[in-house]
């Protein structure tokens, strides 16, 4: 009895096949996690920076000796409410502040320049709106009244290349905020000025290193501070370095590398370690 043959053909497949199927499935899951994880730290990281804190640089002297240059530093975001100048790129545009409070005076505060609202200044608010700033003979006066120095010596410093001698001060403002001023002199271009009113609604700022600092005292150049204009309060130094300035520049062969090299060496010793986490209003 003859046994008839299936015709039917079994189909193989090879055993490594599924392998490399789930092989590639991982790896498409690893790829989503890992962008998903990308995604949610950049929302956290943007989140943070626009409505908690910031990080900012100290580019100039203006704030000497209370910030320095290579100052690298946190803004509280939040201090004063939130504007259209709080938001990367500006994105949003509207008018006024959003859960807004206004500066103390002896605050060190980041605004938008108001004759140019795409820089960003950081300078000491000395005026609260309705004040009569002046400064006669280098004193600050504030509603009539001179402001309390006390003389502590002459200083040298480096400032944009060039050294200066500072005689340093504390400052007492009238609600008994403490700070270190500098000043070259009491005859230079902003140490004799009439009387500013600050409006309702803005404030005035000045730097510490009085002499050497564009601020509200330029009424042409910077002015008054509209309270719209504020990006926040300065916090504390993160990191400080005087920087390797020219010191590492390198010509030649390997010109790069060599100069790469002398950073690397160099890099350490420049670090202002004592700044580091330092309160920035704190005296």
């Amino acid at each position: 009895m003859e046994q008839k043959k299936d015709n039917h053909v079994e189909e193989t497949i090879p055993k490594d096949l599924y392998a490399r199927e789930q092989v590639q499935d991982e790896e498409g899951d690893d790829i989503l996690e890992l962008a998903k994880a990308m995604a949610m730290a950049a929302v956290i990281a943007l989140t943070i920076r626009t409505f908690l804190f910031e990080p900012f640089n100290i580019p100039s002297g203006s704030l000497l000796p209370t910030l320095l240059v290579g100052d690298y530093l946190f803004v509280e975001k939040y201090s004063y409410g939130y504007s259209k100048y709080s938001f990367p790129m500006d994105v949003l545009n509207f008018d006024g502040r959003i859960w807004g409070s206004d500066p103390q005076r002896g605050d060190i505060a980041v605004f938008r320049q108001p004759k140019h609202p795409s820089i960003d200044y950081i300078k000491r608010i000395v005026g609260l709106p309705g004040d009569k700033i002046q400064v006669k003979g280098g004193i600050l006066n504030i509603n009539g009244t001179p402001v309390r120095r006390e003389y502590l010596g002459a200083e040298n410093y480096r400032d944009d290349a060039i050294f200066n001698v500072y005689q340093r001060y504390v400052e007492t403002l009238p609600n008994g905020v403490k700070h270190y001023i500098y000043e070259i002199s009491d005859d230079q271009r902003f140490d004799n000025t009439p009387v500013y009113t600050v409006p309702q609604g803005y404030f005035f700022a000045m730097g510490d290193n009085r002499d050497s600092s564009l601020d509200s005292r330029a009424q042409d150049e910077v002015g008054f501070i509209p309270a719209e204009n504020l990006v926040g309060r300065a916090w504390f130094i993160f990191f400080s370095t005087e920087g390797t300035g020219t010191m590492c520049d390198r010509d030649g062969n390997l010109a790069s590398l060599r100069s790469l090299a002398c950073k690397l060496v160099t890099w350490p010793k420049v670090i202002r370690y004592s700044r580091i986490f330092k309160r920035v209003n704190k005296f």
